[in-house]
């Protein structure tokens, strides 16, 4: 009964999800006049509007931005995937398209414009207000994974040696440009990044306190060009509503948003969860077949080797599998056992080196403690493994007690060596790309596993050499 309710609460949003869709459509394409079907519009929240423009046709949508104006436009745009707002603007007037532009936020015009075509980005830039572009041109003059491309240049920046009165009235005027002023930065006489007060402190502070007594000096700052792997822990610790960025001499240049820092947050996981799978980079449902082909493609032929790496030792043990080819039928047992221990090992050890100070020691600790987990749970199942895995020999293929079991307990001591292996394996290979200074979610699942499978096949193959036809004599 539950689930049903829990279920009918998702069909109920999805419902609630779809009718503001249609609402919307059905308001744009009723007979009333442009200046009724905005008002009617406007009563929609900029996300919802923005997911009925991509339901929209082209006529319909080219209508819809006639009516609404510039301002609402801006805000509809900040909740559109940037290569969809590229499309949209490419159905706009030209210079509608750039008022819309010079509204957003800076970081948001600029992920728009780098999916504009080259031609009309530059018509787009050249039309904008020379601080907007000036802005804009900051911003994209960062490389993808650098900080600085993420910020916005929407704050209060205010200084040090003015009295609590005159800060106020700065920040009055600032705020009718810029709307992000829960915390206002502060500079020194010479332009230098000093330190940020809350606004609830300069609202409250009476007229003889000085600025400096409200400041907070130590503020979390970031520069510019650092890259997003090395301070997204640093900026994940901190719950600011801003956090500064500054140039190699200090100034501020801009800040990233709580919003921004939760669209980084994500995007790296994205990028790490396509890393893990075995892709160079994230895909989406609209991206063309070959473009697809080229991120998998490359992994496909690393593992291709590796394969033909593994069958290649398989064919080393050829004499043992004639020899002997009722072991041939518990392969995959070890090897699907190896590959989970080897992923979840990965798993652990990627999120634990999301922390950028991780010292030798702690190292030592997790790669010592990922391979007790895998001993332990290699004695668990190998346990299991030979008491199951003799009786169903016994019981279902009619062989001798004997020779049932000492075939499970190779199979069972197999299973403990590979879990056991593979737990290291799966917590070394990303630690030695982390210091070689290459992503470790590059050692992603498919690759682990197949390393694992080779150490499975090995461990597997080679005890039933040594134990079953060298030390007990049992083959055929």
């Amino acid at each position: 009964m539950k689930n049903t309710f829990a279920n009918e609460a998702v069909r109920s949003d999805f419902v609630s999800e779809q009718s503001y869709e249609n609402e919307i459509i059905a308001a744009l394409k009723g007979n009333e006049s442009p200046a009724a079907i905005r008002t009617k519009l406007e009563a929609y929240h900029e996300n919802d509007l923005a997911g009925a423009m991509e339901e929209m046709s082209s006529p319909d949508r080219r209508k819809f931005c006639r009516i609404m104006d510039t301002s609402a436009m801006s805000g509809i745009f900040e909740y559109l995937e940037p290569e969809d707002a590229a499309v949209y603007l490419n159905e706009m007037d030209i210079n509608k398209a750039a008022e819309v532009i010079a509204g957003l936020e800076t970081d948001t015009a600029v992920d728009i414009l780098r999916a504009e075509e080259k031609d009309r980005r530059t018509l787009l830039i050249d039309l904008l207000p020379n601080d907007i572009r000036g802005e804009i041109r900051l911003i994209a003059s960062y490389s993808d994974d650098e900080i600085g491309s993420r910020m916005t240049a929407n704050f209060i920046l205010i200084n040090k040696n003015i009295g609590i009165k005159e800060a106020m009235n700065e920040l009055i005027h600032q705020a009718a440009e810029n709307d992000n002023i829960s915390t206002i930065f502060v500079s020194d006489e010479s332009g230098l990044f000093y330190g940020a007060v809350d606004l609830k402190d300069l609202i409250i502070a009476r007229d003889g306190t000085s600025l400096s007594d409200i400041t907070v000096t130590a503020f979390p700052y970031v520069y510019g060009h650092e890259t997003i792997d090395d301070c997204i822990e640093k900026l994940k610790d901190y719950s600011e509503d801003s956090i500064p960025v500054l140039d190699n001499d200090n100034k501020l240049l801009g800040v990233i948003t709580a919003q921004s820092l939760i669209e980084v947050v994500d995007d790296e996981i994205s990028e790490d969860y396509a890393m893990l799978a075995g892709l160079t980079a994230e895909e989406d449902l609209s991206e063309p077949l070959k473009e697809s082909m080229k991120k998998r493609l490359p992994w496909l032929l690393v593992l291709l080797g590796l394969g033909l790496v593994v069958s290649g030792v398989v064919g080393v043990f050829e004499r043992v599998v004639s020899q002997l080819t009722l072991i041939m039928a518990f392969q995959s047992l070890i090897l699907d056992m190896a590959g989970n221990v080897g992923t979840q090992s990965l798993a652990v050890t990627i999120r634990v080196l999301t922390d950028e100070n991780l010292t030798f020691k702690q190292k030592t600790h997790l790669v010592t403690k990922e391979m007790k987990v895998g001993l332990s749970n290699g004695l668990i199942l190998g346990a299991l493994s030979f008491l199951f895995v003799g009786l169903f020999i016994m019981l279902f293929k009619g062989r001798e007690a004997v020779f049932s079991f000492a075939v499970s307990g190779c199979i069972g001591v197999s299973l403990m060596l590979a879990m056991l292996i593979s737990s290291a394996v799966g917590t070394l290979i990303p630690l030695f790309f982390k210091k070689i200074k290459i992503d470790p979610a590059v050692a992603s699942g498919p690759l682990i596993t197949t390393i694992n499978d080779l150490v499975a096949v090995v461990a597997y193959y080679g005890m039933s050499w040594l134990l079953l036809i060298n030390v007990l004599h049992l083959a055929n």
